[in-house]
């Protein structure tokens, strides 16, 4: 019965009503003329004034008086009819609605199998049961189901192209997927153009720009533009740019964060924004980019903790930390109160975990170690790890920039 749509509805009640007035009517009748044999005629003449005219007409009045009593009697019974047909109505309509999500749901494929409507089932039962009383004449069912077994097609496959909206359904279903399998594609792109050449990553930043308007929402879109962005800060060696580029990628990445504050690749990536801020603030919100810089490193190492990267992006936050003058440290007490703490022991530990993880993990990663070795007075450790920084050739800019950072750092060991 869930499955009368509200047209149905309205003519089963119609023909329902039509269908028990008439079978009261013919009842009555049927009583009135037929049982009783009583038959009204217009009289032959119109004359009142024998006696036995009045008794036959006391008689016809009794007679019509107990008709009326039993036409009564069956209007309450049609009336009460009425009242359980309403019921049955109210019940279509709030069955209705239900079915319709049932159906949405099938087609989103939210049912891991093909289920069996209740209704289905009944019907199947009963066609069995006269199958099995006439023997020799097989349901429209049985003829439908070649061989024995129940086609692909359930109830609401089979009633799918009549039901209202569900080719919208379909529609919008099929728009869904293909603007996840777009993404997909889209994001594999910007994965491979981050870990190629420059001008790969110059042209992976542009194409996430011009998706930005469509995929504004989506987390994984999101983190991968604010690394994008990254990309750009570091390839770049206008001072302006570069501000713009940490300014926009924290935006991006701030959003990511709120939209999903479980994904750790937002925090990361929020994480390095900020500590590109902090080259170009003053000296308060340098320390405030700092505080938020830990924060979210601390989240991402939390989530995820599996990443390399960001162990050895908190040992370069654990190094410039011991690096404070006393007069950063100062201004941070004095504003945060409690300023931030971290000694060169704590970066080594960092760098030292990122290459355990990832063994050659990036040449800056052994610079930093010789650094934390040098600083620690273990000389040998430092030149061993220089000598490890050398023997990785120099691809990236980032590279570039290390071979600099580990000549001086060389020079200054050999004195």
């Amino acid at each position: 019965m869930s499955n009368i749509v509200p047209s149905e509805n309205r003519s089963l009640l119609l023909g329902v009503l039509t269908g028990a007035a008439g079978v009261s009517i013919a009842l009555l009748c049927w009583r009135r003329y037929g049982k009783h044999g009583y038959v009204l005629r217009w009289p032959e003449t119109w004359s009142f004034g024998t006696g036995h005219q009045v008794q036959d007409n006391q008689g016809a009045v009794m007679v019509l008086q107990g008709r009326q009593l039993q036409i009564l009697e069956k209007l309450g019974s049609l009336l009460r009819s009425v009242e359980e047909l309403k019921e049955e109505v109210k019940f279509l309509k709030e069955t209705i609605p239900k079915l319709e999500e049932q159906i949405k749901d099938e087609l989103r494929g939210k049912n891991d199998g093909k289920k069996v409507s209740p209704q289905h089932r009944s019907l199947k039962r009963k066609k069995s049961e006269t199958t099995k009383a006439s023997g020799e004449y097989p349901s429209s069912e049985d003829a439908e189901s070649e061989g024995g077994y129940i086609t692909a097609q359930t109830d609401t496959e089979a009633e799918s192209e009549d039901e209202p909206g569900v080719g919208i359904v379909k529609a919008e279903r099929a728009k869904i997927l293909k603007e996840e399998a777009e993404l997909h594609s889209l994001l594999q792109q910007a994965d491979s153009s981050h870990k190629g050449s420059e001008s790969e990553k110059h042209d992976g930043f542009r194409m996430l720009l011009n998706k930005q308007e469509k995929y504004g929402n989506k987390v994984e879109f999101l983190w991968r533009l604010a690394r994008a962005y990254s990309d750009m800060f570091y390839l770049t060696n206008n001072v302006e740019e570069k501000k713009c580029y940490a300014a926009d990628g924290k935006d991006v990445a701030g959003k990511a964060v709120e939209l999903d504050d479980r994904s750790a690749c937002s925090h990361k990536w929020y994480a390095v924004m900020c500590g590109y801020m902090s080259e170009f603030e003053n000296v308060q919100n340098k320390i405030k980019n700092g505080y938020l810089f830990k924060e979210h490193l601390d989240i991402a190492i939390e989530l995820h903790p599996e990443d390399p990267l960001q162990y050895y992006l908190l040992g370069r936050w654990c190094y410039a930390v011991s690096q404070l003058s006393w007069i950063e440290r100062k201004v941070a007490a004095t504003l945060f109160g409690n300023p931030p703490t971290a000694t060169v022991q704590e970066a080594l530990q960092n760098f030292l975990k990122a290459e355990e993880m990832h063994p050659g993990y990036s040449k800056y990663n052994y610079v930093f170690l010789a650094k934390c070795y040098k600083d620690l007075g273990q000389k040998a450790l430092a030149l061993k790890y220089c000598d490890e920084a050398s023997g990785m050739p120099s691809v990236t800019k980032e590279d570039i920039d290390a071979q600099k950072d580990l000549e001086a750092l060389t020079e200054s060991l050999a004195q």
